[in-house]
């Protein structure tokens, strides 16, 4: 009994052993899971802080970004770069910035010291000659990848397309839409009850009115900046006239083109203009601030100018004036008015040193919200699709109009300038300058529409011999 009593308690003692070893065991694999465990934590925590660290340092090095500031100012120039510097604290942004700006880089250009970034405006910027010079990367393989907020393909998102030339190859982006059109004070109109034109007979009848009215002479533009007539009226109406592919011919001095009727038939537009004593007779030897500081004063009741002019005269522009706009109506009864746009574009130049940085740039601007802001800082339009101004209180309320009428083709057509190439280039700028020329002599009376066609026609075929 008692024996068997002892052998009971020995194996109660190594079974209790055996278990106690067993607890052992497990409470060391447990400590291994544990410290493993410790180690796997503590590694992706740094692994994620590492990331974290990564993504807030960005991009590095010097980024050179060159803008030419004008009638939009610089206030949104200061936002984007100060935006994308917060976003890339270990990147140093150096700006060249201001109205001489292309001038005072030049030497960087020629040199090949270029900056990374140009936005391409102003005296001395030509983006034809700058990729004729190979100065302008292409960044065709870049940009069509790159994807709105909303997922739609950037090259898909603009109001006129970036520019493909040499087999397909994209050299810039096109950032901001301006264009060339006829403005007036909408509620000096609207209190006299002057109705805006919608073609030439009903812009024509209206000046008539006004002068009727008032006594002034209508129309007024600057005549020692003939472009802002050729840009502002008589392009349009060649687009009106003959299309896209006829305002580029007259421009590169096809012979053919300027032989065309339509040819004759807007410089008669333009020449019942004159007959009917309506042009200001002093605008020959008006500057651009003049003839508008003019037309803000009611001196004159329509002038042509692009996007810029209410921020340009904003601190010379009446309390109570109200900017109206409307593309310039030289277009016949029944056919849509004639928008030719004058596209400014952005580029990373060939040599850049950061192209990184400058490509990421470009990305970075071309949203919603920037298209938002540049609307309320600039007075003008970027060249994004579908940006719906009406719920932003800090866009003027002409520009919420234009931008509506840019996004309808039904009442509004586009046409637009192709960039020509080297040889095309140096005939186009001798075209230019004799339009220039012999659009004063037209609009002072000097010359008919008739001698204005022959002149022209020689001018394309001495330059195209």
């Amino acid at each position: 009994m008692n024996h068997k009593k002892g052998l009971k308690q020995f194996w109660l003692l190594f079974a209790l052993v055996g278990l106690l070893m067993l607890l052992v065991a497990c409470s060391e694999d447990t400590k291994k899971e544990d410290v493993a465990s410790e180690k796997e934590s503590d590694s992706t925590v740094t692994t994620s802080a590492t990331t974290e660290t990564a993504k807030e340092e960005g991009l590095s090095g010097k980024l050179e970004i060159q803008y030419f500031v004008g009638g939009y100012g610089d206030e949104w120039w200061k936002q984007v770069i100060g935006d994308f510097k917060k976003e890339n604290p270990n990147l140093e942004i150096v700006e060249h910035a201001g109205p001489n700006i292309n001038t005072e880089m030049n030497t960087r250009w020629i040199s090949n010291n270029p900056p990374d970034v140009v936005y391409i405006d102003g005296a001395g910027a030509n983006e034809t000659q700058m990729i004729a010079e190979g100065q302008l990367m292409d960044i065709s393989s870049f940009v069509k990848d790159l994807k709105m907020e909303n997922g739609t393909p950037l090259l898909e998102s603009f109001i006129v397309p970036a520019e493909e030339i040499d087999g397909g190859k994209i050299y810039s982006l096109p950032l901001v839409f301006d264009t060339w059109g006829i403005w007036y004070d909408s509620k000096w109109f609207e209190d006299n009850n002057w109705q805006s034109p919608t073609d030439f007979d009903t812009w024509l009848s209206s000046m008539e009115q006004i002068k009727a009215d008032t006594g002034i002479s209508p129309f007024i533009t600057t005549g020692q900046h003939p472009q802002y007539f050729e840009r502002g009226v008589l392009n349009p109406a060649f687009a009106a006239a003959g299309g896209e592919e006829f305002l580029n011919d007259l421009r590169n001095g096809v012979v053919e083109a300027w032989q065309r009727p339509e040819v004759l038939k807007v410089m008669k537009k333009v020449q019942k203009m004159v007959d009917a004593k309506v042009v200001d007779s002093g605008f020959a030897a008006y500057n651009h601030t003049q003839s508008q500081m003019n037309f803000l004063l009611h001196k004159n009741a329509y002038i042509p100018v692009g996007f810029w002019l209410p921020n340009e005269m904003k601190n010379d522009t009446p309390s109570e004036f109200q900017f109206g706009f409307t593309p310039t109506p030289m277009n016949d009864p029944g056919e849509p008015l004639a928008l030719v746009p004058d596209i400014r574009t952005i580029a990373v130049a060939e040599k850049a040193k950061n192209p990184e940085a400058a490509k990421a740039f470009l990305e970075f601007i071309f949203t919603e919200q920037y298209a938002q802001d540049f609307a309320a800082s600039t007075g003008a339009i970027m060249n994004l699709k579908s940006v719906d101004l009406s719920g932003n209180t800090n866009v003027p309320k002409f520009l919420t109009g234009i931008n509506d009428m840019i996004n309808n083709p039904s009442a509004v057509k586009i046409y637009q300038r192709h960039t020509p190439n080297a040889d095309e280039q140096k005939i186009a700028v001798e075209i230019t300058n004799e339009i220039k020329l012999q659009l004063v002599e037209v609009l002072l009376g000097k010359k008919t529409a008739e001698q204005f066609v022959d002149i022209m026609t020689k001018k394309a075929q001495e330059l195209r011999k």
